[in-house]
């Protein structure tokens, strides 16, 4: 499957997510997105970089749930709730954000 961003042709996978990492910008997360049915906010934003941040910047690492929780709480000023990740990405704030992100998809289970 391939979308089309900026007159250019980006090969995803079968489930959406990018081929190429290198293949991100954030007018490809605003196609993502779009698909996913998400409008993007600063909050969403946030979740995105941060997740970005720890991939590149944390040895690959991609986040469970509740350090997400910890750390945007860290980040807002008061800690969200799961429900509050889930209403900014609600296919799961972990897999979803990761595609909208332009990350590696997620294969472990659960997300707490």
């Amino acid at each position: 499957m391939a979308i089309e961003v900026n007159g250019k042709s980006i090969e995803t996978t079968p489930s959406g997510y990018l081929q190429d990492l290198a293949d991100w910008n954030e007018d490809v997360a605003r196609k993502l997105a779009e698909i996913e049915g998400i409008e993007l906010t600063d909050k969403h934003w946030d979740v995105i970089n941060y997740l970005r941040d720890e991939y590149y910047n944390n040895g690959q690492n991609q986040p469970m749930e509740r350090v997400v929780l910890k750390d945007m709480g860290k980040r807002w000023g008061n800690k969200p709730t799961s429900k509050d990740l889930y209403v900014l990405f609600p296919l799961a704030p972990t897999k979803q954000g990761t595609k909208i992100a332009g990350l590696p998809e997620v294969h472990r289970k659960g997300g707490y």
